[in-house]
């Protein structure tokens, strides 16, 4: 082989690693989105030039092309994957379950839509992130109280959905007002995973059933328990959206206006953009991706961190936070971060005090235990990337010569010590002298 193909590959190896996900810059840039038709580009348009416009690489596929692969040489080619293909029953080239699985599980992120022809492929890609839809493939999320406002739709599957998650920093500090359009399949959520959160749910009136027949049996989703839309954190900080709706992100929905059943307020214009945007910013990192630098801890009036503390040293540690904002890197600012001073248990739980410039700070006095200590940071909060700082210290005891000569606790025992031989030395004389 010559060396100018070599060099070549080199170079596109190079600008990959380049535009990757890094900590520095934590936005997703290279996206890949897979289409069940290449006309779902064209009637989701708008949703895909705003990520193009705050500087997204959307890299379109259809979802069975065989040339697809997500990594190359031992590398991801993409930050981030959209899968816009609901129907689709395989995936072309090396995608599978597994291997999307693999990419969140190496920290990318990743956002599914589906509707009533959702696939099992992507069924069982849900299931694995947390969320479980109706097993009944013909129902769709119905609901004859809180529906919209349509000349055509009779069915009330055309939901005005507006019980949203209050999280200013999943959905973004202004309010959404107008309702969002969804029409689609629900899905349900473990009340006992923590790691997903329900970000758009039903109305209490609402249900999954097949539109087309009559109820025989009680649906088995029913009321605010139906999540429309939701979203994972992962442990590892991967971000993850499924919704019930491919629609929900179409031009169709962004335009229209909107009227909720029973209400006499009637929208020009949905809240399906600006939710699809701001959940967008979320998950792809641009809002609530903190991170922590400069961990520091001395003695109070040193500026050198020792190799090892003595118990009841006075000592200050501190560090600082910075939140993403998309484009730089901001102080973050709450008044629930916590430090362990942590032995097999913490001894010492403090909450930091901060300037509210990023600095986090506080100063305590080492317990009376010698042995090997960690600072331990386990900041987890909703919305907002987990951190987990850990910085490991020795504390020992007293040596033999920095004990204080007299101890102010003892002056009794001095005392008694004192007196017992100056009463001895009475005793004696008055033995030896005395007639």
């Amino acid at each position: 082989m010559s060396r100018a193909p070599a060099l070549l590959l080199n170079f596109l190896l190079l600008a990959i690693l380049c535009n990757a996900f890094s900590p520095e810059n934590p936005t997703d840039r290279k996206v890949l989105v897979l289409l069940d038709d290449f006309a779902i580009k064209s009637s989701h348009s708008l949703y895909f030039q705003s990520l193009q416009t705050r500087g997204f690489d959307l890299d379109f596929k259809l979802a069975d092309d065989p040339k697809i692969a997500l990594q190359r040489y031992g590398q991801y080619l993409y930050d981030a994957l959209i899968l816009f293909s609901p129907s689709v029953d395989s995936l072309g080239g090396s995608l599978n379950a597994a291997s999307i699985l693999d990419f969140v599980d190496s920290g990318h992120d990743l956002i599914l839509a589906a509707d009533a022809s959702a696939s099992d492929l992507i069924r069982d890609i849900a299931t694995e992130c947390g969320v479980d839809f109706d097993e009944d493939q013909t129902a769709m999320v119905i609901d004859h109280t809180n529906f919209a406002v349509s000349d055509t739709e009779g069915d009330h599957t055309l939901i005005a959905g507006d019980n949203f998650i209050q999280s200013d920093v999943i959905l973004g500090k202004e309010k959404i007002k107008a309702p969002v359009l969804f029409k689609g399949i629900g899905h349900s959520v473990n009340p006992a995973n923590s790691l997903v959160l329900k970000i758009l749910s039903a109305s209490p009136s609402a249900y999954s059933a097949n539109p087309k027949s009559k109820l025989s049996t009680p649906p088995t989703l029913t009321g605010s328990a139906i999540s429309l839309v939701s979203v994972v954190q992962a442990r590892n900080n991967a971000r993850i959206l499924i919704s019930g709706s491919l629609s929900m992100f179409s031009n169709r929905f962004f335009r229209s206006g909107v009227q909720k059943a029973g209400s006499t307020i009637n929208h020009e214009k949905s809240g399906n953009e600006q939710f699809v945007t701001e959940i967008s910013k979320w998950v792809f990192h641009e809002r609530g991706h903190l991170k922590a630098v400069n961990v520091r801890h001395h003695k109070v009036g040193e500026a050198d961190e020792p190799s090892i503390y003595r118990i009841n040293d006075e000592l200050e540690y501190s560090f600082e936070i910075y939140e993403w904002s998309g484009t730089s890197w901001e102080p973050y600012v709450a008044d629930d971060v916590q430090v362990q001073f942590y032995m097999m248990s913490p001894y010492i739980l403090k909450t930091l005090s901060t300037d509210k410039k990023g600095v986090y700070y506080t100063s305590f006095k080492v317990p009376d235990v010698y042995g090997v200590f960690q600072f331990k940071v386990e900041y987890e909060k909703l919305g907002v990337t987990s951190l987990s700082l850990a910085k490991q210290i020795p504390v020992r005891p007293f040596r033999h010569n920095e004990y204080e000569r007299f101890i102010t606790a003892a002056f009794p025992y001095y005392g008694a010590s004192f007196s017992m031989m100056g009463g001895f030395f009475l005793f004696s004389l008055v033995y030896l002298y005395h007639k």
